[in-house]
């Protein structure tokens, strides 16, 4: 008894029965009323209760998971599930709601020139290597009514003109090439003419060339060129690209100006070709 006296463990019960009470005397004496037994244990073992309780919810959470495991990784694994069928359904809505833009250019380019005869939207597989004119390939040929020297829109302007022809595939030159020349005249004036024709310089930044312009004319900035259709080989009228800069040739006998297309060849995703125009058809019928 002497050595359970002079242990830690009475000296802790003692100072806690002095704990006790003077929590039960400081009730008495602040509150002014006499606390009861169950109170008194209540208001001293609130703490310890929170404590436990707030132990006990954790437990009973980590004993859920090790019971439900099974039951969360295949809940997880659904939710996975739905979510890459969600992402793939969105996927496709991309490619149909490009796939809509396309043909409402088509369309556009329909309405505008009834005399047309189009190729199905074309998608542009690749850019030729190492072209500084900016070739590209596109996944139609001959056997969707395409030729050598078809031309080669979008809706906004001319592109170009194939070059070469398979079955399946064409080779597109563009307008910024210096094999490719086409007529062009001033929508302004209409009276206005040169010749696009790109250059290697132009080129480098996504410009083409007119040139052979007749020193008197009424060119100015902004203008905008649009095919003359005097070769038979583009049909008339169409949009080719606004007047940046006016010049003279190097040797100075006639005007040259920088254009500036109305298409981004270097950034296409897609493209029409002209199979057939009346322009075309008349220049025909005068060679026979």
């Amino acid at each position: 008894m002497r050595d359970f006296i002079k242990s830690t463990r009475f000296k802790v019960l003692l100072a806690f029965l002095a704990f006790l009470v003077g929590i039960m005397v400081y009730a008495v004496t602040k509150g002014g009323y006499s606390v009861s037994g169950a109170s008194f244990i209540n208001t001293v073992t609130k703490p310890f209760r929170t404590a436990s309780n707030s132990i006990s919810a954790k437990m009973e959470r980590t004993v859920d998971k090790l019971e439900n495991a099974d039951k969360y990784y295949e809940e997880n694994e659904r939710l996975k599930k739905q979510i890459g069928e969600l992402n793939a359904q969105l996927t496709d809505y991309d490619a149909i709601k490009a796939e809509v833009e396309e043909l409402r250019k088509f369309v556009t380019i329909k309405e505008n020139n009834e005399d047309y005869q189009l190729s199905q939207p074309c998608k542009v597989l690749s850019y030729v290597t190492n072209d500084p004119f900016k070739s590209f390939t596109i996944d139609k040929g001959s056997a969707d009514g395409i030729l050598v020297n078809c031309p080669v829109v979008t809706a906004e302007g001319l592109v170009g003109i194939t070059v070469e022809v398979s079955k399946h595939l064409s080779t597109v030159r563009t307008i910024l090439s210096p094999d490719l020349s086409v007529a062009a005249v001033a929508s302004s004036s209409n009276a206005d003419q040169g010749i696009i024709e790109g250059n290697v310089l132009s080129s480098e930044s996504g410009q083409t060339k007119l040139i052979h312009v007749p020193k008197k004319n009424k060119l100015k900035r902004g203008d905008l060129m649009i095919t003359a259709g005097s070769s038979g080989l583009f049909p008339k009228d169409y949009p080719i690209g606004t007047i940046l800069d006016i010049g003279y040739d190097s040797n100075g006998l006639s005007v040259c100006a920088d254009i500036n297309p109305c298409v981004d060849v270097s950034r296409l995703t897609s493209v029409i070709v002209i199979t057939d125009f009346s322009g075309k058809k008349e220049d025909e019928e005068d060679e026979d």
